[in-house]
């Protein structure tokens, strides 16, 4: 006998299969999401069972977020200086951008991003997504945004324990997709909350980035954060780290 895990609304349920009851096993279906397996049973996301080397990964996940965020802050400090010194010239207001996300476990914390808009202009309910030509973003803000760089303060949110470098990207709560709430979009989306959210993540490195018109689209963002918590290892977020910057800073997809 086996133990099956499925994740059913936010929660766990176990369903066990023997020789004479394949039929548990037999709706196991395989998805590639751009060369990561997922796992699905009637159209539910099978929940990654703890494991040893799992619980390996996860403990040099974290060694390698504090000791990556001390040093990219440590070097980028001159950039964060120029950065302020630019908004501060553009327009009055605070330098960084704080606003209420889900976490891990559905649990609420503040991300920090350099400011991109006008004060008057900034939405810290995240209600209204931002798109291509936004009049509420600064001039600098749009370098800042298409290079990712308005993203480089949530390294502290990383030292906190509050994200990670790699992980499901984190929304705002009652995150809206296609016009109505992402949850009835997809309804497996709370799956996306079994990890900590990430500084960039699987969806992200594979293109699936900016505002979530689309409910396609949207729903394969939420696919690939599925395959990515199910095929987690650290070697796999080394993977995202390097196509994320070959993406980002190279190629800029950001608005």
């Amino acid at each position: 006998m086996f133990t099956l895990n499925l994740w059913r609304g936010g929660q766990t349920a176990q369903a066990f299969a023997d020789e004479t009851q394949l039929h548990d096993t037999t709706d196991l279906h395989i998805i590639s999401k751009s060369g990561l397996p997922s796992f699905w049973i009637e159209g539910i996301p099978a929940a990654a069972e703890p494991s040893a080397t799992r619980s390996v990964n996860v403990a040099l996940k974290r060694i390698f977020d504090i000791a990556f965020a001390f040093a990219a802050l440590a070097a980028l400090a001159p950039l964060f200086i120029l950065v302020a010194l630019a908004i501060k010239l553009s327009d009055r207001g605070p330098v960084f951008f704080t606003q209420p996300r889900v976490g891990k476990d559905g649990k609420s914390f503040q991300i920090i991003k350099f400011r991109s808009m006008y004060v008057e202009a900034c939405d810290y309910s995240g209600a209204q997504q931002t798109v291509a030509g936004d009049h509420r973003v600064m001039p600098i803000g749009q370098v800042l945004r298409k290079t990712s760089i308005d993203e480089l303060p949530q390294l502290v949110n990383i030292l906190r324990g509050e994200m990670s470098v790699v992980g499901p990207r984190p929304h705002v709560s009652d995150q809206i997709a296609a016009g109505r709430p992402y949850v009835q979009v997809v309804p497996y989306y709370d799956y996306r909350h079994a990890m900590l959210p990430g500084l960039t993540g699987w969806a992200q490195a594979n293109g699936f980035r900016g505002p979530t018109v689309d409910w396609q689209l949207a729903k394969d963002r939420i696919d690939h954060d599925v395959a990515y918590i199910q095929n987690f290892s650290f070697v796999l977020d080394l993977r995202i780290i390097l196509k994320t910057a070959i993406r980002e800073f190279f190629t800029g997809s950001g608005f």
